[in-house]
């Protein structure tokens, strides 16, 4: 298969170099404001919350000020429980989950557990509903120190001191048609590789830890968020994106080994969640709501469980 037959930009066989880069970069479009839809939902929660920093991505004339949201009452002798939202920019439900948690639910675990929130890891992929960085980098395979990915560094950073002392850390993704239509393609056609067409799965479901699965945690998250929206079944070879079940919804993949924003810290309990916002059954505001959904069991188990 050569690369003009599934992707506009390249050479068949030949990785990108940086004029096939600046070529996709050309083609990428502004379609909507981080400044607007998350940083002021995030200055209103200064009344709250402590809302700070954590670094700044500079591409070309645009700066990115990357926000975080703790929990006002932090103690050192209660669990810390990470949220993580649009490391993928495109996944919508990611960052508005994220936002909406804190917004309804960031003040119920006072006094209970701290709560660090990073809603928006990639504003600018947010901007242009892209996967990838301005770099044609993928931020989800970069997450380690020293990464060639500003936001991964600026996140393994902020966490840093959080290694091994977080509980719980549950990252907020979708899975859309446009990683079929775009995303898989575009990265084959970067890498010099073939495209292999796959099957999007119609609605949610986990990636689990393959080093440290936690199956009752992993339930607990699909059966609270079943009561919101429907949950993917598996395939005709009872796979999820071409990984087998570990329970109905649930697969895993070595988030450490693959430099997976879940797999940061050393967090006992560790999710990413996969909404579909592109099924004829889910509501945009039913994936919001998912990931809500998701957000709260994933705290309520861990904090249930921290002592086990």
């Amino acid at each position: 298969m050569s690369t003009q037959a599934f992707y506009c930009i390249g050479t068949p066989g030949q990785p990108w170099g940086e004029a096939e880069r600046a070529s996709w970069l050309a083609r990428q479009v502004k379609h909507r404001s981080y400044a607007d839809d998350v940083l002021s939902v995030i200055e209103k929660l200064r009344e709250s919350h402590d809302v700070a920093q954590y670094g700044t991505l500079d591409y070309g004339v645009e700066h990115y000020p990357l926000m975080v949201v703790r929990s006002r009452d932090w103690r050192d002798d209660l669990p810390v429980m990470l949220v993580t939202g649009g490391v993928h920019g495109y996944e919508t439900s990611g960052v508005h989950g994220a936002l909406q948690f804190l917004q309804q639910h960031g003040r119920d675990y006072a006094g209970r557990a701290n709560l660090l929130v990073v809603p928006c890891v990639s504003p600018w992929a947010y901007e242009r509903i892209h996967r990838w960085n301005p770099h044609a980098l993928d931020p989800n395979r970069n997450f380690r120190k020293g990464s060639p990915a500003g936001e991964s560094a600026a996140l393994v950073d902020l966490l840093e001191p959080l290694r091994d002392v977080a509980l719980m850390h549950i990252d907020l993704h979708e899975t859309t048609d446009s990683d079929e239509s775009e995303f898989r393609p575009a990265l084959a056609a970067r890498d010099g590789k073939d495209f292999e067409p796959g099957e999007i799965p119609d609605g949610f479901y986990l990636v689990d830890d393959a080093d440290q699965p936690q199956p009752a945690f992993q339930q607990t998250v699909i059966e609270a968020v079943a009561k919101v929206t429907h949950i993917a079944d598996a395939d005709a070879r009872g796979e999820i994106i071409g990984s087998p079940l570990l329970l109905p919804g649930v697969i895993k993949f070595p988030v450490k080994q693959w430099n997976l924003c879940a797999g940061i810290t050393n967090a006992r309990y560790a999710t990413t969640t996969e909404v579909y916002p592109d099924s004829p059954r889910a509501t945009p505001q039913q994936c919001n709501d998912a990931q809500v959904a998701a957000i709260r069991a994933a705290i309520d188990y861990a904090l249930a469980h921290h002592q086990d």
